[in-house]
């Protein structure tokens, strides 16, 4: 126990998890021990999150939209990123992940492969949702073999990635003065 003394609550929780695998290594595979003592290596009961998960307010919300400008293709970019991450609640990674042949205008749907838990899923999309990534990939995709949806703006058009997607989110935000990250999006969607 005082080995983890001055760790953070969620370097604890990890090391635990290490020791654990350890022990079962050590009692499955090697059979060095003659009882499991993974399930005795336990920490202090986390009733609820230190920190709860930020969002935007309402009238936040109003500001971050009402500051999106459709002209230029970096413009269209990241108002698609937005409609996305907000109306559907999507984490960077899976707006990275996109590719074209997961949105279906004609069902208003969208189609992730790839999320966090492994299960692929489609969802419906909003029509704000559809105009915007309408737009975006009429005035501001840049034409590429590549099938991701975000491309980057300056040749050779490349998949943007899960930072730039989180960039461009975070700097829409700063633009009309809101000091957020892109998870703020999917907390206020929660």
């Amino acid at each position: 126990k005082d080995f983890l003394n001055g760790f953070s609550t969620a370097s604890c929780r990890v090391y635990r998890s290490y020791l654990r695998g350890f022990l079962r290594y050590l009692f499955d595979e090697r059979r060095l021990l003659s009882k499991d003592l993974a399930p005795l290596v336990t920490g202090p009961p986390l009733f609820a999150r230190s920190k709860p998960p930020k969002f935007l307010r309402k009238d936040e919300v109003r500001k971050l939209f009402a500051g999106l400008k459709y002209t230029t293709a970096s413009e269209l970019r990241t108002a698609a990123v937005i409609h996305l991450a907000y109306m559907l609640g999507l984490r960077p990674s899976e707006i990275c992940w996109l590719r074209l042949d997961d949105v279906s205008f004609g069902k208003a749907e969208i189609y992730l492969r790839h999320r966090k838990n492994n299960h692929p899923e489609k969802l419906p999309l909003p029509d704000a949702a559809i105009k915007t990534v309408a737009a975006y990939l009429v005035g501001g995709r840049a034409k590429s073999n590549h099938r991701a949806l975000f491309l980057t703006l300056r040749p050779p058009f490349r998949p943007l990635s899960v930072n730039g997607i989180s960039h461009c989110i975070r700097n829409a935000m700063r633009s009309v003065g809101l000091k957020a990250s892109a998870y703020w999006l999917r907390h206020t969607y929660a």
